[in-house]
């Protein structure tokens, strides 16, 4: 084969690539906004289903100013938040509020507590226990929020489907 003809072929490859990677990336938003959308529904919906007044309590030994308020604006802001993410719609406006929470609980109670989301607390014959939870979780969803809000929600969503 000439470096003429081996040079074209390369060169072919590479446009195939640089092509599909641009295609599939699309689609990138889709293990995401399944993911992070059920999370936030479901604390928000253990925050509704015990009570705002139960979370109300947390958020004042916490010392979070009008905790009542504050946790029915958590509660709602991840029900429908975590809806918004999950159709894809409004995902840059809807990951604001929602980075807002993951900001507040990540400086009000989980970076006492490191880094990792599992700590082994110890095993006994009564079984496994863990240890308070730390930030790995809330930097995941963080990151997850980040790249739908940059990246789009993809093919699959509303927001999509709004444009065309």
């Amino acid at each position: 084969m000439s470096t003429l003809s081996s040079h074209n072929h390369a060169s072919a490859i590479e446009s195939w690539t640089a092509k599909s990677a641009r295609a599939l990336s699309a689609w990138s938003a889709w293990p995401l906004r399944p993911v992070l959308g059920y999370g936030f529904i479901v604390h928000g919906y253990a925050k509704l289903s015990r009570g705002p007044e139960g979370f109300a309590v947390v958020l004042h030994t916490l010392g979070v100013p009008a905790p009542l308020f504050l946790s029915w604006v958590t509660t709602l802001t991840e029900l429908l938040g975590g809806l918004l993410i999950l159709c894809g719609a409004f995902v840059t406006i809807a990951s604001l509020p929602l980075a807002i929470v993951l900001l507040t609980a990540l400086f009000t109670v989980h970076l006492p507590y490191g880094f990792f989301s599992v700590k082994l607390a110890e095993v006994t014959a009564s079984g496994t226990k863990f240890g308070p939870v730390g930030y790995e979780h809330i930097l995941l969803y963080l990151a997850g929020l980040i790249s739908l809000a940059i990246g789009g929600s993809g093919p699959l969503s509303f927001d999509n489907w709004r444009k065309r």
